[in-house]
C-alpha cells in the first residue's frame, strides 16, 4: 500500500478520526457497486489467493447463491478513489430450518450444537458475515500476502501508535457487518474465522466465540459468532466511535441483492 502518514497533532486521532481520513464505506446497494464487489473478490480468491478456481468464473466475477439473498458493502480509499476491499452479510431466506448460510455448507459437521444450535434460533435474527477481501496492495505487509482480511500474526505485537494506523480496512469492514446485523435488528452473527483473526479482534474488545471444531477450508478456519449485546458491552470505547462513525457512513440497503445477479 502507498505510503500514508496521518496528519499529526499534538496527540496521536482518534481511531475514527485515523479512519476517516483515508476510508469510507459504501453500500454496494446498484448492479455496478456489486458488479466492483464480485471483481474484488475474483482478484482476491481467484487471482492472488487461488482458493477459488478461475476457470469457473470466466467473466472475471466471483459469486455463488448465496449472494441473491446478502447485504453487501466496499470499503473506498480516499486519497486514490480506489474500492479497496468489501465484504457481505448474508442472510437466511426464510424461516425454515434448511441450511441457508455458507457456514452451514462447509463446516457443519464441526459445529458444537450444544454451543450453538441453528434449529432453535429464530432465523430473522442473525446472519453471516462473508466473503471479506482486500485487494492485494492494501494488505502487503509481511506476512499478509496470503490471508484476505490481511491480518497478520505480527499484528498482536505493534506498538499502540502502529495499532492505530494497521487495523482499519479489515476492522472497518467487520464493523460494516455489524452495522447492517444492528440496524436490521439482529442478534447475532457467524463468521467462519481463521483463530488468530479472532485473537486480533479480541483487542479491540470484539469477542468471537468459537463454536466448533476448526477445519482446513482456505487455511485453518472454525465456526464463531458473536451476539450484539457482546459487541456492545466490550468493545472499547474508540471502537465504539468508530462504530458510530461506520454507522453514520453507512446508508443500509433494506432488501438484499436482487436473486439476479
Amino acid at each position: 500500500m502507498a505510503d500514508e502518514t496521518l496528519v499529526m497533532t499534538d496527540t496521536a486521532p482518534s481511531l475514527a478520526d485515523a479512519f476517516n481520513q483515508f476510508f469510507e464505506l459504501v453500500p454496494a446497494n446498484t448492479d455496478a457497486l456489486r458488479d466492483v464487489v464480485y471483481r474484488i473478490r475474483y482478484q482476491v480468491y481467484c487471482h492472488e489467493l487461488h482458493f477459488e478456481n478461475e476457470a469457473d468464473f470466466p467473466d472475471g466475477r466471483e459469486l455463488d447463491e448465496f449472494d441473491a439473498h446478502s447485504v453487501h458493502c466496499l470499503l473506498r480509499h480516499r486519497p486514490s478513489g480506489e474500492f479497496a476491499g468489501c465484504v457481505r452479510l448474508v442472510l437466511n431466506k426464510s424461516s425454515s430450518n434448511e441450511p441457508q448460510l455458507p457456514l452451514e455448507r462447509h463446516c457443519r459437521d464441526s459445529l458444537d450444537n450444544t454451543i450453538i444450535d441453528f434449529s432453535k434460533l429464530d432465523r430473522s435474527t442473525f446472519g453471516e458475515l462473508s466473503r471479506l477481501a482486500i485487494v492485494g496492495r492494501f494488505r502487503r505487509r509481511p506476512g499478509e500476502a496470503k490471508t484476505a482480511h490481511g491480518v497478520s500474526e505480527e499484528a498482536v505485537s505493534l506498538t499502540p501508535s502502529e495499532r492505530r494506523v494497521f487495523p482499519h480496512i479489515a476492522l472497518g469492514l467487520y464493523l460494516a457487518s455489524a452495522t447492517i446485523s444492528l440496524k436490521r435488528g439482529m442478534k447475532m452473527v457467524v463468521v467462519m474465522m481463521e483463530p488468530r483473526l479472532a485473537r486480533h479482534m479480541r483487542y479491540f474488545g470484539i469477542h468471537f466465540v468459537q463454536a466448533g471444531d476448526i477445519v482446513d477450508y482456505h487455511g485453518q478456519r472454525g465456526p464463531f459468532f458473536i451476539t450484539s449485546d457482546s459487541l456492545l458491552q466490550h468493545m472499547k470505547p474508540e471502537v465504539k466511535a468508530l462504530l458510530s462513525m461506520v454507522s453514520s457512513q453507512l446508508t443500509v440497503p433494506t432488501t438484499p441483492s436482487p436473486t439476479d445477479v
